[in-house]
């Protein structure tokens, strides 16, 4: 059955909550906290300012800013306007992000202190129309609305998030969540002894808004009433003091942050408060691990999807975590309930244990396809199944292991970076005739961006010279750390840049 037959949308959730436990406290961060019954009201407040600004059903509404209570009080508020939320990247660049707002149709932006300035250069840098609003507590504070409930009927197969994703061809698509897909994955995770949420929980959101382990695990602690600590950005610092003033119990981190965690917390710090750390992005080393579960005395559980399931496809558990069988420690764990995953030859074929395939997922919480994409939407779903790009296997127990990426995507930090949209930048240079770049292994960030630069003949560039290009047109993270002039590149008989090659080649040296 249903955890909460009357949650049906996202905007239920503060409704619900503001009868049962009004004074229960929702969110907190550095400077508010906000308690159901608070919540519920000024996300009417905010929903009744979009339907007086004439929204239709259905429209988008943008959130910039990093992450607050703001940002989840825009997130409901859009779904009782029966709006979608799209939550836009604050470290991308100008190009990059007007790309994504006119693409989305935005009709307006709301945009907290820090971010107000960036949203005022998209606006004059998008080709489409839209609202700027200087969106901090004092101006919803101080807006002249109702705070009664818009009662607007919306419905479960509406798109509730509007989550952009970039694709293999470094053009980003717009992954559409419906109402009833977070629903499912709500009841999936339910299903799931190892989530075992709790009202009393105290969930630590530090992952980015804009990427679905952030709202989602989010959603997912308010959905069973537990609190949610919010910290603006993963830093150390602003870590360890929510950590003091919250107490939570619950966090999703990358382990690059696991490590800078442990790296500069103070020996008496206290982190008692865990029962559970959650990670992605990447498995965790043993090393890691072992001085992780010293330092904090919780269990730990990874957690593997993609933005278009909706959610997590996998766990591995905490009981999976063997300390003394390294090779589990590599895997990606097994499906959640109501959620299957197949290993398929690139003809569709299921694939027998031990061989490697494409990793492709069929759920009930997958998204209904890419915003005004249907080309893209047809290319990744096949007959109800969703190709990931993910090339993995699975062993004689279930286990899934993942051993590399189609679309050559390097991930740096718990940031996906997909490779053609950093050579697309340099291939700008005039001295460059192509790039080709790749990830390395980094302790530090997991992947090392790394960039292969073949020079036109007679010409010369310096590495700081493409890094300050790079600068200019993509966000800091995607820069490459690394730039090596090479006067060839390995093809394919189709004179496809082999990267596959180039990775071996380079680790080789």
């Amino acid at each position: 059955m249903w955890l909460h037959s009357e949650i049906k949308t996202l905007g239920d959730i503060p409704r619900y909550y503001s009868r049962v436990s009004p004074g229960k406290i929702a969110l907190v961060d550095s400077s508010v906290q906000r308690s159901f019954a608070e919540l519920d009201k000024r996300t009417n407040r905010l929903a009744n300012f979009f339907l007086q600004r004439g929204l239709p059903p259905e429209s988008h509404v943008a959130f910039i800013g990093k992450n607050s209570t703001r940002y989840f009080e825009a997130l409901f508020a859009a779904n009782k306007a029966a709006c979608a939320l799209v939550p836009l990247n604050w470290r991308l660049a100008v190009p990059e992000l007007s790309t994504v707002v006119d693409d989305a149709q935005i009709k307006i932006l709301l945009a907290d202190a820090d971010s107000y300035d960036l949203a005022v250069a998209l606006q004059n840098e998008c080709e489409g129309s839209f609202e700027v609003i200087h969106f901090t507590n004092q101006w919803l504070d101080e807006l002249d609305g109702s705070d009664a409930d818009p009662q607007l009927k919306v419905y479960q197969d509406q798109t509730a998030l509007l989550m952009y994703t970039s694709g293999t061809t470094g053009k980003p698509k717009g992954v559409q969540l419906s109402n009833l897909g977070f629903d499912f994955m709500r009841f999936c995770e339910h299903n799931e002894p190892a989530y075992d949420w709790k009202p009393e929980d105290v969930k630590m959101l530090v992952m980015p808004n804009f990427h679905l382990v952030g709202t989602g695990l989010s959603v997912q602690a308010l959905y069973n009433g537990a609190t949610l600590s919010i910290v603006a950005a993963f830093e150390p610092k602003l870590v360890l003091e929510a950590i003091k003033r919250d107490r939570p119990t619950i966090c999703a981190l990358v382990p690059t942050a696991i490590q800078m965690l442990i790296e500069n917390s103070p020996a008496d710090a206290d982190f008692s408060s865990f029962r559970m750390i959650m990670y992605a992005g990447s498995p965790i080393s043993p090393a890691l691990l072992r001085q992780a579960m010293q330092r904090f005395g919780c269990q730990f559980m990874q957690f593997y999807g993609a933005t278009e399931s909706g959610g997590a496809a996998t766990l591995l558990r905490p009981e999976q975590h063997d300390l003394d069988n390294e090779q589990s420690l590599k895997s990606c764990g097994t499906p959640l309930p109501w959620i299957e995953i197949d290993i398929v030859s690139p003809a569709g074929e299921r694939l027998p244990s031990g061989e490697i395939g494409e990793m492709q997922i069929r759920s009930p919480t997958m998204f209904t396809g890419y915003w005004n994409n249907p080309v893209a939407t047809a290319e990744v779903m096949k007959n109800g199944w969703y190709r990931s790009g993910d090339v993995g296997y699975k062993d004689e127990k279930g286990l899934i292991y993942i051993v590399d990426r189609v679309k050559d995507m390097i991930v740096t930090g718990g940031e996906n970076v997909y490779s053609v949209e950093v050579e697309q930048v340099l291939d700008t240079h005039p001295a460059v005739k192509k790039s080709a770049v790749i990830g390395r292994p980094c302790e530090k960030w997991g992947e090392m961006i790394v960039a292969m630069i073949m020079l036109e003949e007679g010409v010369s560039v310096t590495a700081k010279e493409l890094e300050e290009l790079c600068r200019k047109k993509i966000a800091g993270y995607k820069v490459p750390k690394e730039f090596h002039m090479v006067s060839s590149f390995p093809l394919s008989a189709t004179g496809k840049i082999l990267k596959r090659v180039m990775r071996d080649e380079f680790l080789a040296q």
